[in-house]
């Protein structure tokens, strides 16, 4: 049987403006050594806020204000499981990052400076659309 899945991710901000990336670690299940932003699955009946302020305190130790959905995007993978990923925008309400054994590495960057990091193509879109389109937000 097909999955279904949602997926989140955020979009963090810091008082400079600049973009929190995390690189996920070589033993990561998916996207090893790439970088990424926090976030991953909603768990089944999980509130959608509630379930990216758990994965982004779980992930980066931040709390975060100002949260606001920006974009969603939905793919069939190779597996053929149909995932819907939303994606948030936030401000970091402290700057002490304290990654989790998922990822190995943090950077507070700008957009332009994360396109030209290693990420994937949904990560890279949510980028651009927000840069795009920021004063929507």
């Amino acid at each position: 049987m097909k999955k279904i899945g949602v997926s989140q991710k955020a979009i963090i901000f810091n008082r400079k403006g600049e973009i929190l990336t995390i690189r996920r670690s070589e033993t990561a299940p998916s996207n090893p050594g790439k970088w990424d932003f926090p976030g991953g699955d909603l768990d089944f009946g999980e509130d959608a806020m509630e379930g990216i302020i758990r994965e982004i305190k779980e992930e980066t130790g931040l709390d975060v204000g100002d949260l606001r959905p920006f974009d969603v995007e939905s793919h069939i993978n190779k597996e053929g499981d149909f995932w819907v990923t939303i994606a948030y925008i936030a401000k970091a309400i402290s700057d002490k990052v304290i990654l989790s054994c998922e990822h190995d590495e943090f950077r507070w960057l700008t957009a332009a400076d994360f396109l030209k990091l290693g990420s994937s193509d949904k990560l890279r879109r949510f980028v651009g659309n927000w840069a795009t389109h920021w004063w929507c937000v």
